[in-house]
Order: C-alpha cells, then sequence, then structure tokens
C-alpha cells in the first residue's frame, strides 16, 4: 500500500502491485505536498499548501485532527516512531513539533532563514532533521 498527496488536494491509498484506488481523503483547501502513515498504520498525517496538517483515522475514512499555527505553506510532515508527536515544515521558515494527544504545537523550531522543505524523525529517537532552502541541513531536539 503507498499514498499519494496530489494538487487536486486529495490524497489516495493505493493497492500494490495491481494500483486499484483504496481510499481517497478530500478536506484539505490547496495542494498537498506530503503524506505519512503512522507507526502502526491506522492513521495518516498529510501536509499542505493551506498552512495546516491534518490527521487522518484510515478505519473512520476521514480527518480526526487540523493542525493550525504555520503561517504559511507546509511542505513536509512525519511521525515519531512512538505515534504521539507529529513534525511539520513549512515555507514560513519554522518547523513545529505538535502533541497529537493534546491536539497541540509542543515546540516551533526557528534557526532556518528561509523555507523548511522536508522534516523527519531519526527512527526510535528524539533528534529531527530539516533541509531548508537557506540551503542547510539542521538537527534538532525535539524535547528542547
Amino acid at each position: 500500500v503507498v499514498v499519494t498527496g496530489s494538487d487536486d488536494r486529495l490524497w489516495k491509498m493505493w493497492a500494490l502491485p495491481d494500483g486499484n484506488i483504496i481510499m481517497t481523503g478530500e478536506g484539505h483547501t490547496d495542494w498537498l505536498s506530503g503524506c505519512c502513515f503512522h507507526p502502526s498504520g491506522t492513521q495518516l498525517v498529510t501536509s499542505s499548501g493551506d498552512a495546516t496538517v491534518r490527521i487522518w483515522d484510515l478505519s473512520k475514512r476521514g480527518c480526526i485532527l487540523t493542525l493550525e499555527g504555520h503561517a504559511q505553506a507546509v511542505w513536509d510532515c512525519s511521525w515519531h516512531s512512538c505515534g504521539d508527536f507529529v513534525a511539520s515544515a513549512s515555507m514560513d521558515s519554522t518547523s513545529k513539533i505538535w502533541d497529537v494527544n493534546s491536539e497541540r504545537c509542543r515546540y516551533t523550531l526557528r534557526g532556518h532563514k528561509d523555507s523548511v522543505n522536508s522534516i523527519e524523525f531519526l527512527p526510535f529517537s528524539n533528534t529531527v532533521l530539516t533541509s531548508s532552502a537557506d540551503k542547510t541541513l539542521s538537527l534538532w531536539d525535539a524535547r528542547t
């Protein structure tokens, strides 16, 4: 199974190898830039040009949480391996660590001088890697 996001504001889940569409999600008001499965495979996080991050429950076939706080488009998103936190990277030059259980931003990571284009939690750690249009990579401790 793979998930794709598109300019049509939808994400689609595809079965491999036959390529049949299993599920489609709609709710973002602009293009999708990132999709990432929850470690358990039961949820999905998406990022969008509408400056939001959305959590989708795959069994309910719908959005269960919209995270708002970025000032511009969100380029990428990533789950922490424990499944309780999401990281997002934005055109507004910041990244955010979201606590899914409390439904709020835990930390805003500031330091890049241009758009933050990608973000990833390192496996089984609290370290986050970001890359930016300012031509730098940064490693962050997501706890501080």
